[in-house]
């Protein structure tokens, strides 16, 4: 059995309290000479002091995005404070939190100094703040999106319901987005490349056969509404009645299909019937998975 990998935080700041600490406000007005700080823990620093966050999960940075700030950067000047941390590495050097963006754009305008607000961040914060960050991000795709939050569940032991209160969604958004993980990896790289959309792959999740159903969806142009009732006619659930004449399923057991498969990391099915009974049917893809259900079933007295 392998370790389970959570970094908990135990006593300390919580995830809303981060999401405080990384929503800087600070006004960038007021001081003229640029080195006295204008609101508390806001200084403005030489550009060359500032460092990236080698530990950044955020690689790829659209050069003509950051050839646009950099033209407002010259005009207007960086309107947003960056988050950084002291470098303990060397004295008087920061390293980013948040902001890498606007700091390669700043580069790139040629700026001598930069403004900043100074947080005390444990190497664990600063990677959950690099993460948030990215999830925030203009243009994220489904899969990146999910792929966030299933970071903040499993690595740090984040609930659902924390994620959604501290990013402010809502937590059928992040359930429903989590359960696009549970599709094969050829159906997420078609989300990712623009090909199907989220509508579309979470019609697929509960098919026998995603990837070809997906490559059909593709091919033919096919409505999300479509989709949806071909996956319902393929699986002979069909909402006017289909394979032993069950009516369409009821939303909360829908809904009660959703959470359970974005929890589990797996596609779980219920087949609830008149009268109270039922069953449930959770399917695995690697036997990695079948150890963790297996693990989870046995933890339960």
């Amino acid at each position: 059995m392998s370790e389970r990998k959570t970094e908990r935080r135990g006593l300390g700041r919580g995830l809303s309290a981060l999401m405080a600490d990384i929503g800087v406000e600070a006004s960038l007005s007021g001081g003229t000479d640029g080195t006295q700080p204008r609101a508390p823990g806001l200084l403005m620093v030489p550009l060359e002091r500032v460092y990236p966050n080698p530990e950044q999960p955020r690689r790829a940075f659209k050069e003509d995005a950051l050839r646009e700030l950099a033209d407002s950067i010259r005009a207007k000047g960086i309107v947003q404070p960056l988050v950084v941390r002291n470098r303990p590495s060397e004295n008087g050097t920061y390293e980013i939190v948040a902001g890498e963006r606007r700091w390669r754009a700043a580069q790139l305008a040629q700026v001598e100094t930069i403004p900043v607000v100074l947080r005390d961040f444990s190497d664990q914060e600063v990677l959950e703040v690099a993460i948030i960050e990215n999830i925030q991000r203009e243009g994220l795709n489904a899969i990146e999106e999910a792929a966030g939050y299933r970071q903040l569940i499993d690595r740090f032991g984040h609930t659902q319901e924390k994620v959604a209160e501290a990013l402010g969604k809502s937590r059928s958004h992040i359930a429903n987005l989590l359960r696009l993980l549970n599709l094969p990896q050829e159906v997420q790289n078609m989300v990712i490349a623009g090909t199907l959309s989220a509508g579309h792959a979470r019609a697929l999740i509960t098919a026998e056969d995603p990837a070809a159903l997906a490559l059909k969806v593709a091919g033919k142009g096919l409505s999300v509404r479509e989709t949806e009732e071909l996956a319902r006619r393929i699986s002979g659930h069909s909402g006017r009645g289909g394979r032993g004449g069950h009516a369409e399923k009821a939303a909360d057991t829908r809904v009660l299909e959703e959470d359970l498969s974005a929890n589990l990391g797996m596609s779980v099915v219920i087949d609830h019937r008149a009268g109270g009974e039922g069953q449930v049917t959770i399917r695995y893809k690697t036997l990695e998975q079948l150890d963790q259900l297996c693990q989870l079933l046995s933890s339960v007295r």
